[in-house]
């Protein structure tokens, strides 16, 4: 029983906070987990950028709506569930993900929710649960499956932990330094062969 273990942004779909701060021309934005690795820190700084700028939900899904996934994640997605289970763990937001997933064909995915007021201003986020990438991988396993798990970031690194098998995916050169513990790809034919190794080495 396998199941591999996806981040969403970074890898299957553009980075949603950097392409809204290049539509809309606020560079401070472009800070993500990448950068702080405290996410309610970097949470809470989003949220009073919105604020400050009168940006709501509307003006970030419409952003959303025009972005489409990365080259070739469909196809490599679709693959990847033909050989094993796949859930996406993600720290982005369901009002975010809807139209990703579509085009996606509607894989699995843990994410977390936004609070709006009745103007649509995002006035708070909730976390479907403290470090539900690594809990998650966690209850995988305790359900018996072998876990390989794939990310870009710091967001990612508890969950490339906790999995049988950790693999980065077009990591800044940061986290490649910091994490040299799990192997590079660049590619999702890279990826794919990564998680393809990673199985068959658990299973020895």
């Amino acid at each position: 029983m396998k199941i591999v273990c996806l981040d969403l942004e970074g890898v299957l779909v553009p980075e949603i906070w950097i392409t809204f701060s290049e539509r809309i021309g606020i560079p401070e934005l472009r800070r993500t987990t990448r950068d702080e690795p405290n996410y309610d820190k970097l949470m809470k700084f989003r949220l009073k950028l919105l604020a400050e700028n009168k940006l709501g939900l509307p003006d970030i899904q419409k952003v959303i709506c025009e972005m489409g996934p990365m080259k070739g994640a469909r196809e490599f997605l679709d693959k990847l569930r033909e050989d094993y289970e796949v859930v996406i763990l993600s720290d982005t937001f369901y009002e975010f993900a809807h139209p990703l997933m579509r085009q996606l064909a509607w894989p699995t995915l843990f994410c977390h929710s936004l609070e709006t007021d009745a103007n649509g201003m995002v006035v708070n986020y909730h976390l479907r649960m403290p470090e539900q990438k690594r809990e998650a991988v966690k209850r995988f396993k305790e359900m018996n499956f072998t876990v390989v798990a794939a990310g870009d970031s710091y967001n990612d690194t508890a969950m490339l932990g906790e999995a049988h098998a950790g693999i980065l995916f077009h990591p800044p050169e940061n986290v490649i330094r910091e994490f040299p513990q799990y192997p590079v790809t660049l590619n999702y034919d890279e990826l794919r062969a990564a998680i393809d190794r990673a199985f068959a080495g658990v299973a020895d």
